[in-house]
């Protein structure tokens, strides 16, 4: 069994100076990949994390604004809300099944 590299960490200062050199003008993200040994890819990922909220900055989501604290349980529920809507669906087939074979 082949085993899979792990992946080199870099530290934050180095992931934001990539996306900073890819952000100039002339530059992109595989010329600056290509010069760094990384993928254009990997600058992409840490372009789209950095664009995130941080912990001072705000997000408006249908009018209503939400600090990161509150953004991690809107994660948290929207899982539970996908759980409890395969839950539902099940028990629908359940009792479906159930209320056929009785009668």
């Amino acid at each position: 069994m082949e085993r899979k590299k792990k992946a080199q960490p870099y530290t934050e200062t180095f992931r934001k100076e990539a996306v900073r050199r890819a952000d100039l003008p002339g530059n992109s993200n595989r010329s600056v990949a290509a010069e760094l040994g990384i993928s254009a890819q990997q600058i992409y990922n840490w372009r789209r994390q950095f664009s995130r909220l941080t912990d001072k900055q705000f997000s408006r989501v249908n009018g209503v604004q939400f600090k990161t604290d509150d953004s991690e349980e809107i994660k948290r529920l929207k899982r539970q809300l996908t759980d409890l809507k395969e839950e539902n669906e099940f028990l629908k087939k359940a009792s479906a099944y159930f209320a056929k074979n009785q009668g």
